[in-house]
């Protein structure tokens, strides 16, 4: 009799652009793409080359090969990201926008130096399709799926407070977990219990974003994540 082949569990990883002034960033990232080697967890990112971002990508592709990263860009961005400005004709690889929606706006960019530097990237046309993709990785991802937030800027926030806001209004159940480092989530954190004792969220929801405070933790706490019973059981076709 044939065992039943389990899906690989895929992480999102939302984190910044820039290195931050601290070392322990950097080797946070570093850290947890040791850990995603060692649990065989598959990366997706935003597919950016530099920083938090390209370093947590880069150290995954050396231990677990370019297969294990997936890379979701905008076109604006790769214009730009310093990793895709010596990739041939990588603007030509782009689908046009007004032409391709949904799944097919995925474009997969045939660069072997991308494919063995930040592993294989995919260039879609606008920041609403990555962010779609990114998560439709994770939920179509097998136990232990979920997203994690790294330190960041505007971008990391927004991107993380949509997923939080997402599993709360019942769209996913993935877990999500803070990777605080150097205290670096613990104003967002407090924020959440001004808004709970404010009465804008629940006591049960405060604890859908996880806080994690070493790097070991965070896959475990994923596998473990328990959905809040406060959130809302609406029907929105993805579960």
């Amino acid at each position: 009799m044939s065992v039943p082949h389990e899906k690989q569990a895929v992480v999102c990883v939302f984190c910044g652009a820039a290195a931050g002034n601290s070392p322990n960033h950097l080797e946070a990232a570093r850290a947890l793409a040791h850990e995603l080697h060692k649990q065989k967890v598959h990366l997706v990112y935003g597919g950016g080359t530099v920083g938090i971002m390209g370093e947590l990508a880069r150290t995954l592709v050396s231990l677990s090969g370019p297969n294990a990263v997936h890379g979701i860009i905008p076109r604006a961005l790769v214009e730009i990201e310093e990793g895709y400005k010596n990739t041939p004709d990588t603007k030509s690889d782009v689908p046009d926008a007004k032409n391709n929606t949904g799944k097919s706006a995925e474009r997969v960019v045939a660069s072997s130096v991308h494919e063995s530097d930040y592993g294989i990237v995919t260039v879609v046309p606008d920041m609403h399709t990555r962010k779609r993709l990114m998560a439709q990785k994770v939920l179509d991802g097998g136990e232990g799926s979920g997203f994690v937030a790294l330190a960041g800027g505007f971008g990391t926030v927004e991107e993380l407070m949509e997923m939080t806001t997402w599993n709360q209004l019942g769209i996913h159940k993935a877990g999500i977990v803070l990777l605080n480092i150097n205290g670096y989530w613990d104003g967002l954190l407090q924020w959440v219990q001004t808004s709970v004792k404010e009465g804008f969220v629940s006591r049960g929801n405060a604890g859908i974003l996880a806080e994690a405070t070493k790097v070991e933790d965070v896959l475990r706490m994923l596998r473990e994540y328990r959905i809040s019973s406060d959130r809302l059981a609406l029907n929105w076709g993805q579960e």
